[in-house]
């Protein structure tokens, strides 16, 4: 039965716009990126560490968040994330290296991460009867607001305005959000309104099938969160619209998302996952081996890959394992995370040995040479990260074949 509220609307307009602007704060870090690189005189290594620090903020909070949103509500964690995001976003625009840029990065992380602890059961309940559905039009605002951000650097760009104003821009929708969420009710979490005991609930993180999908979090995260994180840094040698891909692969995400309910009706959440898989590895390739225009197909292949994995895989969860509850939820997210964060540390190390080892050796490094080396750096980074898209076609295979014997033995044992 859904759970109804009468500011059941408002509530998701809201979780969407407290979304948007968790996107926006990656869409806007993802076309800076190079250039505070570049003004703070920061390695990749550096950057990757700034970078990653929204990564692993995101975990902590939403790990957190999740074992507490039963007991102090949304409505608080929700009104803790807009003070966390305004802090992020004026500690950035006011910057002066590495650190300031790492303490500002953490604060939105821990930001994007409060907001995922508190809308994905928010969302579960009060669409209870079509939960994939539903996340998926929620996350819809993810890539939404990376296409929206990666818009305002690359236009804004054009127009000489700085990148600190670009970041400003974030503290509207930040505003905005946090008045809907003051003035609004809230309902009691789907497990709390359901009876499920927070005992039982621990119990059912124990469950075969929940550690499977756990695992399986940490492979579906990476594949899209880094890619699209560090897509400019590791094309931008390769491409004059590097920033463009990412616009494009998101934009796909936008309408896939957008167009859930027939596409998981049609082919189940298993089917959409391992499909997903499929094409995410088909579009790694493409984007590792090609150039020219070819990249831009690769964009589109590898949106329509990633365009459903983050809500589908929520959704399984939350459907298929309801007795785990907000807790199940938020510990899938916060694994997806932690795993990027800590990938994403890693490569930007390996991406910095790469391209030293392609510089020419015993002779001044020249401009040329090391944009050359970054041109053969950036698609080996992503040729190493297909292996993962490649176990999760197999991952999820198996998880599909499984699913369907489930239900075949439930039909079997129904009608007999």
């Amino acid at each position: 039965m859904q759970t109804t509220t009468p500011q059941r609307s408002q509530l998701f307009v809201a979780s969407c716009l407290a979304l948007l602007v968790t996107s926006l704060s990656f869409g806007i870090r993802a076309g800076i990126l190079g250039r505070l690189g570049v003004q703070f005189n920061l390695s990749t290594a550096e950057l990757g560490s700034i970078a990653a620090t929204a990564f692993w903020g995101f975990p902590l909070a939403v790990v957190v968040g999740g074992i507490v949103v039963d007991i102090i509500g949304m409505k608080r964690l929700l009104l803790l994330a807009f003070i966390l995001h305004l802090a992020g976003i004026v500690l950035t625009i006011f910057a002066g290296g590495y650190w300031t840029l790492f303490i500002s990065t953490l604060c939105v992380g821990l930001a994007n991460g409060t907001v995922e602890a508190a809308c994905n059961p928010l969302v579960a309940t009060i669409y209870s009867d079509d939960k994939t559905t539903k996340l998926n039009h929620f996350h819809l605002w993810f890539p939404g607001g990376i296409v929206i951000g990666t818009l305002i650097v690359y236009f804004l760009d054009k127009a000489g305005i700085g990148w600190q104003v670009q970041v400003g821009l974030m503290v509207i929708p930040t505003l905005i959000y946090g008045f809907l969420f003051s003035k609004l009710s809230f309902p009691v979490t789907e497990r709390v309104a359901s009876g499920v005991s927070m005992g039982d609930m621990y119990k059912a993180l124990l469950n075969p099938l929940f550690i499977f999908m756990l695992i399986l979090m940490l492979g579906t995260a990476i594949t899209e969160l880094f890619t699209g994180q560090w897509i400019d840094v590791l094309l931008k040698n390769v491409s004059d619209n590097a920033i463009l891909l990412l616009t494009i692969e998101t934009g796909i995400m936008v309408i896939g998302r957008g167009f859930a309910g027939p596409v998981v009706h049609r082919f189940s959440p298993t089917g959409v996952l391992l499909i997903s898989a499929i094409l995410s590895a088909a579009g790694l390739y493409l984007l590792g081996h090609s150039s020219g225009n070819m990249l831009f197909v690769g964009a589109i292949v590898f949106g329509m890959g990633v365009c459903y994995f983050w809500p589908t895989m929520l959704g399984f969860v939350s459907e298929n394992l309801p007795r785990t509850g907000a807790v199940g939820m938020n510990l899938m997210g916060g694994a997806g995370m932690f795993a990027v964060s800590v990938y994403t540390f890693f490569m930007g190390g390996y991406y910095d040995k790469l391209v030293a080892d392609k510089l020419p050796s015993g002779v001044p490094v020249t401009d040329a040479a090391l944009n050359d080396a970054k041109k053969l750096a950036g698609p080996e980074v992503l040729n190493a990260t297909l292996v993962i898209p490649l176990i999760l076609i197999v991952a999820f295979t198996i998880l599909f074949f499984y699913m369907r014997n489930k239900r075949n033995i439930k039909v079997v044992t129904v009608t007999t």
